[in-house]
């Protein structure tokens, strides 16, 4: 037991720690302090701590874990009553470490705090070696884990020594095959330099036939010169002996164009003859007839551009659709996004097909509908409605080309109609002949019925 100065028996409070406290007891005696903080009143409290009264144990050792070891070691009463809280719940112990004889088997951290805390006789030397303890401990465990890091090493060592081996294999086999391709590329490179020798051979020896064909080529052409005039002067000849057969003709004519006149009544008789067997009907059908153009009081589409209609009147569509061989050309999505935008695309695409099936079975016209198909990420799956032909744009391509590209298909006075309010494209096909009208137009002729 330690003396005081004075000759009185020393409690251990003179003494002091003259090294920092070990991180393992600072933490077990911040939480007996929490543990005992809460038997403790708020009068009991030190004026810094009341503020954590009403902490959770945890929270309380989470959040005031230095204010309760400064009160701890500046406030003698707070750690007399934190003490006697400790001697209440860990009565076995603070009576071993007040008989100075700690159970061997107790954590050496638990039994540093507790002295830490109870300042028995000795109680510095209880936390230095817990300290030691701790740190011998944390020393075995890095010693521990440091070897089990080197056993990993060495471990992923002999693999990457391993996969090296294996990875070096790999290339020396792949070295030799490079290498024996490389030969024999080389033996087909000096094969193929024997060939270009060869040719090059060949090419000289086709020059010099060549040349020998182009000068065997000139003597024809000597030949045939001379040939030429020869046929020239018999042909002179000839020209002449013609002219002598036809005068002889000339003298000779009227007996043949008797022959002629009696052979010409002979076929028209027989013709008679056919005619009254077969018993063939009068011509109804002239070469005339068959030429097309706009006869006196027949409507085009000019003329109905002309009457007195207003364009926003579907009437004018009737009268264009009631033409010879109207054609009746739609552009989609521009007439459904000015009918009803505000349907998804597959909707309207099936609304205004629906819709034009039943224009075409009451006209009669034949009726083409085009949409743009350049920002789609597959095909439509769709069965056209009867009467109605459904093309999309191919990627790169609008409508509005799709629609010029059929109106210059078809021939020169063909009825062409083209519904479309796109002002480019009406201009476009009013240029090659066909007559626009505005999607508004076909929407009221739908609503019509």
């Amino acid at each position: 037991m330690m003396e005081t100065t004075g000759g009185e028996p020393d409690d251990g409070t003179a003494e002091v720690l003259d090294r920092p406290l070990p991180d393992g007891v600072r933490r077990r005696v911040v939480q007996i302090v929490s543990d005992g903080f809460g038997g403790l009143t708020l009068a009991e409290l030190p004026t810094q701590l009341r503020q954590y009264a009403r902490f959770t144990p945890s929270r309380r050792a989470k959040f005031a874990g230095n204010a309760m070891a400064a009160a701890l070691e500046t406030d003698p009463l707070f750690r007399q009553r934190i003490a006697e809280k400790l001697r209440e719940t860990q009565p076995e112990l603070t009576a071993a470490l007040d008989s100075a004889a700690p159970p061997p088997a107790a954590d050496p951290l638990d039994v540093a705090a507790a002295a830490y805390v109870l300042r028995p006789a000795g109680w510095v030397k209880l936390v230095t070696a817990a300290g030691e303890e701790a740190l011998r401990a944390d020393a075995e465990r890095a010693d521990e884990e440091n070897r089990a890091e080197l056993e990993r090493l060495r471990e992923e060592l002999a693999a990457a020594r391993g996969q090296i081996r294996t990875e070096t294999d790999r290339l020396r086999t792949e070295l030799d095959t490079a290498r024996k391709e490389a030969e024999s590329l080389h033996r087909k490179l000096r094969g193929a330099l024997s060939d270009v020798k060869r040719g090059e051979a060949e090419l000289r020896k086709l020059q010099a036939e060549t040349d020998a064909a182009r000068a065997e080529s000139q003597v024809q052409v000597s030949a045939a010169e001379s040939e030429s005039r020869r046929l020239k002067a018999r042909l002179a000849e000839a020209e002449a002996a013609l002219e002598a057969g036809r005068k002889a003709a000339r003298e000779g004519r009227s007996v043949e164009d008797m022959r002629l006149r009696l052979l010409l009544d002979t076929v028209l008789d027989a013709a008679q003859g056919l005619r009254r067997e077969l018993a063939l009907p009068p011509v109804s059908v002239r070469p005339a007839e068959t030429v097309e153009a706009v006869e006196p009081g027949r409507m085009t589409p000019k003329d109905i551009a002309t009457r007195a209609l207003s364009e926003n009147d579907p009437a004018i569509l009737d009268q264009l659709l009631a033409l010879p061989q109207a054609h009746l050309v739609v552009d989609g999505y521009n007439v459904t996004k000015t009918g009803y935008p505000q349907m998804p695309l597959e909707k309207q695409r099936l609304r205004l097909l629906g819709q034009l099936s039943q224009l075409a079975a009451q006209t009669g016209a034949e009726v083409t509908c085009v949409f743009d198909g350049a920002e789609l990420a597959a095909p439509v799956l769709l069965a056209p409605p009867r009467g109605v032909r459904v093309l999309f744009s191919k990627p790169g391509v609008t409508a509005d080309e799709v629609i010029r590209q059929l109106v210059r298909a078809e021939p020169p006075g063909r009825p062409v109609i083209v519904a479309s309010t796109d002002r480019e494209v009406a201009d476009g096909i009013a240029k090659a002949g066909a007559r626009p009208v505005a999607s508004a137009v076909l929407l009221k002729r739908f609503t019509r019925g």
